[in-house]
This record gives structure tokens, sequence and C-alpha cells, in this order.
């Protein structure tokens, strides 16, 4: 571990680490641009919005295991760069079994209160039952959603990028074949759609429980070790809510985005849907590399060693807003036959290219975001990471769109997220600036 972390190449390790976590980014990518084309390839635009209004539980289900998988990871990783690999096993299985538990009391939840929570995100009489059918299956699944994300980040900060890709794309790759079968073969609409999801994510879950029982060293599955102090809950949860807040935002920012638009009729909610998958291609690739080098930072801050860290912030900066330059760039020019490869139809594709050109143009600033998120989270910045956290999507984002939808309309939902992105930077970027906690060591 010392050699891989703290002494080979900057260029060689990132890569090792991060590449592994991209592939597996952009197979959950194709899935999701798969499962959209397979969906709007019905012609039933009422169907495709049911499936869009359901997406946010993604999201938040996302952000729950983001507590334990985030938090854990980072805590983690600073612990190997101090040798503390004891604390690290017990701080392993309080994270997974967490998950568990609370993905349980999730499930009982979501289905409790499953009507109130899809008007909230947007469902109307001619959507409802599809979006119902959607949502009732993801919530039956939140335990292997949540869990699945846990053992992704953990056995990735022993450097098992690999072990956590072939799990994650092995997992997608089954729901890519299952969803068309369960959606065009047995016509189960929503309901195959959403289940298509959570049988991959149950592979998925098997398989990292594997890799994680043969080839992890300090990552346990030991339920009897996962008692904890209430310090190390404390410094598991200072990330981890923030790495939380930041999908629950999302979730947040998808749901309010979406009933925005439902004035505007389903059409214009069916183009956001189409419009946000397409984004994923630069924007999970850009998560990809991000969170691929937290170990790499956490373990480096863990060390105390300060110009290797330096090092490697310029580096992944760089790379991060090239990639988002150069792809971001491309579907700009392309926004409108990118858009009718899923739904040609003129307002569609009309509607579609303008969301996503307002949506893609400030990528660049999204990836300087994702440098400042990890780099707080890595070091257990915890007020930095609150505040990158409830930013772009959250507050910031909450009070653009409302000023912007009152007085620009349309327009204003569409553009709103484009100015969220460039005021979360000017914050990010001076917050970044003032941190005690890197300004000074990484002139040392």
């Amino acid at each position: 571990m010392d050699e891989l972390f703290a002494k080979a190449p900057i260029k060689k390790v990132y890569f090792k680490l991060a590449f592994p976590v991209v592939l597996g980014m952009i197979t959950t990518m194709i899935y999701n641009l798969a499962d959209t084309m397979f969906v709007a390839k019905t012609g039933n635009t009422d169907l495709v919005a049911g499936v869009t209004i359901g997406a946010p539980l993604f999201t938040f289900l996302i952000a729950v295991s983001d507590i334990f998988g985030l938090g854990g990871s980072s805590l983690i990783s600073r612990l190997f760069g101090e040798k503390r690999y004891d604390l690290s096993k017990r701080i392993s299985s309080f994270c997974l079994f967490g998950s568990v538990i609370v993905g349980i009391i999730l499930t009982i939840l979501l289905l409790v209160f499953a009507k109130p929570i899809l008007i909230l995100l947007g469902a109307k009489t001619s959507t409802y039952s599809y979006a119902f059918d959607f949502y009732r299956i993801i919530a039956l699944g939140s335990v292997f959603i949540i869990f699945s994300l846990v053992p992704q980040n953990l056995i990735r900060t022993e450097g098992l990028a690999f072990e956590a890709m072939l799990s994650t794309m092995i997992g997608t790759i089954l729901a890519i074949i299952l969803d068309p079968i369960f959606l065009f073969g047995l016509k189960w609409g929503a309901t195959g759609v959403g289940l298509a999801n959570i049988i991959g994510y149950l592979v998925t879950d098997l398989l990292l429980i594997f890799f994680t029982i043969k080839n992890a060293h300090y990552i346990s599955l030991n339920p009897k070790i996962m008692k904890i102090s209430g310090q190390n809950i404390k410094d598991v949860i200072a990330i981890g809510i923030p790495g939380s807040i930041t999908n629950f935002a999302q979730s947040f920012g998808m749901a309010l985005f979406n009933s925005s638009l439902a004035a505007y009729g389903a059409n214009k909610v069916a183009a956001m849907g189409i419009t946000q998958k397409i984004y994923s291609i630069v924007i999970l690739v850009i998560v990809g590399f991000a969170f691929g080098a937290q170990p790499l930072i956490g373990y480096n801050y863990g060390a105390k060693n300060w110009q290797r860290l330096k090092d490697i912030l310029r580096f992944d900066t760089i790379v991060l807003v090239s990639y988002a330059i150069v792809v971001g760039g491309a579907l700009i020019i392309l926004a409108k036959p990118v858009t009718a490869l899923f739904m040609n139809q003129p307002s569609i594709v009309s509607a579609g290219s303008y969301m996503l050109i307002a949506t893609i143009i400030t990528t660049p600033f999204v990836g300087i975001l994702l440098v400042y998120t990890t780099v707080f989270q890595s070091i257990g910045n915890a007020w930095g990471a609150f505040v990158m956290a409830i930013t772009r999507q959250g507050i910031i984002y909450f009070i653009v769109l409302e000023i912007l939808k009152s007085t620009l309309g349309y327009h204003g939902i569409v553009w709103s997220q484009a100015l969220s992105d460039i005021l979360t930077w000017i914050i990010g970027y001076f917050m970044f600036k003032k941190s005690l906690d890197l300004k000074d060591k990484l002139k040392k």
C-alpha cells in the first residue's frame, strides 16, 4: 500500500485508482442511457415522465449510502496514511452493517409514505401510476442500492479499484440485458424498469462481498467488531453527512426542477429526463476521476506528505477541467442530433437540446467544484464539505431558480443550474484559498 499511495508516480497511481472508477461510472452511464432509450422507444411520454419523476429516489438512496461510504472511506484513507489498520477494520464493519440497518428502516418509511412523496416529486394524474410502479420497486430494493455503494468506496481505499469496478460493471450489464426483456418482452412497464435495476444492484452486492472477503486486508465484514467509539462515529458522520447532503441537494434540485417544469407539460419533463441522462456522459466521468483520487488525497494527507498532495491536486484539476471542456463542447455542438437519438419528436428535440446546452455549458466549473469537494472530504474538513454540499443544488440553486422562474419563466428555469454552478464555484474558490488545513501545509 505504501508503495502505491506514497511512492508511485502521481500520474500512474492517479489513473490506476481513477480509471476503474471512471469505467464503472461509464458502465452506469451506458445503462442510464440505454434505460432512457428503452423507455422512450415506447413512445409513451407519460411513462417517460413517470420514470423521470421517480428518478430522484435513486439520488436519495445514494445520499444515504454516502453517509457510510464517503464518510467511512475518508476516515479510513487517512488512518491508512497514519498506519492505524486495526481501527480501520472496526470502522469499515460499522459502515457496512450500519448501511444495511438504515436501508431496512428506509424501505418501510418509503412504502408507508409513497403517495405524498410522489406528489411532492411532481407526479400528476396522468403520470402517477407509472411513477408509483417504478417507485415501489426501488423502495423495496433500497437495502441493495444503499449497501452496494459502501464497500465500493471502502475497498478502493486499499487500492482495490478494479474489483469495485468489476462488481459494478457486471451488475449493470445484467440490468441492461434485463431492461428490454422486462419492458418489451414481458411488458411490465415501469415495474420492469425498476426490477432490472434492483437485480443488477443485488448481483453487485454479492460480488463486492466476495471481493471484500477474498482480497481486502483491512476492510472487515465481521459484525462483532462494528462497535466503535462516539468520536469515531462523529468522524465518519462529519464527512458522511456533507457527502450525503450533496446528493440530498441533488435529489431536491431534480425534484424542484421537475416540479417547476411540470407546469409546461409532460413533454418538457420528458425532455429534461433525456437531458439529465445525456449530461451524465460528462458528469459521471468527472465524478469518477474526482472520487477515484480521493483515497490518494486522504492517504497523503494522513501521512503529512504535503508536496505530493499539492502535486496530486494540481494534476487532478487539469484532468477534470480538460475533459469537461472537450466532451462538453462536443455535446453542445451536437445537442440536437444527440437528443434525437432518444426521442425523435420535434418538440422533444427542440426542448431537450436547449436544456442540454444550458446544463452542459458550465461543466468545467463543476469539475473544479468536485476537486474542492473531494479535498474537503478527504482531509476531514467538515465545514468546507458542508458548505459545498448545500450550495450548488441546495440553497444557491433554490434561490436562483425562484428568482429566474418568477422573472424569466420557462427560460429562467432552464438556465438556473448554470448560474448556480458559477456562484457556487466562486464560493468554493474563496473557501479553498482560505482553508487553513491546506493553505499553510501545502507551502511547507
